[in-house]
């Protein structure tokens, strides 16, 4: 079936979409330098940690955040949007999460792995982003390699999906940044690709919401001991599904826990703060903060 066609035989999701965006939150969010934006967000959707600079004062338009229709929730975590029309470039910067994602912009569909630095991106214009961010583990189903092949890569959608992606970018480009006319066509596209159920994309889903939520596991001694599983397994299983190490995905969600504080404007103890995140020292914990963002987190504060 092709991408078009794939869109005509799922148009009776549009009803079931309508339902899920009736009990969306709508609200317009203003930042700490000022910037309003039209922000929509489906409750209970994971706070999106990890933003390094601010929006700008004006120019971004819109941000919504959606939740995935109920039978592609194995794989997919949100669906989501944001618009902008820009007088001046802005570098947006962020801790990217151990997530793979589908994403449409300048009429093309690409493909990201996990992101193991620290992600750039420059916008300009008028434009915007239309994307779905997949649960950890939760693409490769889709895949015909491991995870970890796709890892710090972004890559045309039409070396993963080998049939139905030009449609499918012809189609989205038609729909002027209606995100609940977006959701409705790639959920459609997913639907025609997708895969038999995988017990080890819930292992990996699990075993990341540990990590994420109990931040007493600062190394992967700690991930074995609260799992029971070897270390070889763990790596293994991050390796084929997740697409990086569990090392790596402890120490950026305590990343992400530091970078919340210091946009706070908390001034911590340093060396407290260290032990609580895991680190060794303080000398410790700045060197691999700023490996990561580029700048120590008491210059990062300023």
């Amino acid at each position: 079936m092709s991408g078009d066609s794939a869109v005509h035989a799922y148009s009776h999701i549009d009803d079931k979409v309508a339902d899920l965006i009736s009990m969306t939150i709508g609200k317009t969010r203003h930042s700490p330098n000022g910037a309003q934006m039209d922000e929509r967000s489906d409750p209970g959707l994971a706070e999106n940690r990890g933003l390094l600079r601010w929006p700008p004062s004006a120019g971004i338009g819109r941000h919504a955040r959606l939740h995935p229709p109920a039978d592609l929730a194995l794989w997919v975590e949100c669906f989501w949007m944001v618009t902008w029309d820009l007088d001046c470039p802005y570098l947006q910067e962020t801790l990217p999460h151990p997530n793979f994602y589908l994403a449409f912009q300048d009429g093309r569909c690409t493909v990201g792995g996990v992101n193991t630095g620290k992600s750039s991106h420059l916008l300009e214009g008028r434009s915007g982003v239309f994307g779905i961010t997949f649960r950890p583990g939760g693409f490769r189903p889709f895949m015909r390699e491991p995870a970890v092949a796709l890892a710090n890569r972004i890559v045309p959608a039409a070396e993963v999906f080998t049939q139905g992606v030009s449609a499918l970018e012809g189609r989205l480009h038609t729909l002027e940044w209606d995100e609940d006319r977006m959701l409705a066509v790639t959920a459609a596209f997913l639907r025609d690709r997708e895969p038999a159920p995988d017990a080890n994309v819930e292992l990996s889903v699990r075993l990341i919401e540990e990590i994420r939520g109990d931040n007493t596991i600062k190394a992967v001694k700690d991930l074995e001991r609260q799992t029971g599983m070897s270390k070889r397994s763990l790596q293994r299983i991050f390796r084929e599904y997740v697409g990086t190490t569990p090392k790596w995905v402890i120490q950026r969600f305590r990343l992400h826990e530091l970078v919340d504080r210091l946009n706070s404007g908390e001034q911590p103890d340093w060396c407290q703060l260290a032990l609580e995140l895991g680190y060794f020292d303080q000398a410790h914990l700045i060197n691999a903060f700023k490996a990561v963002v580029g700048s120590p987190p008491g210059q990062y504060s300023k």
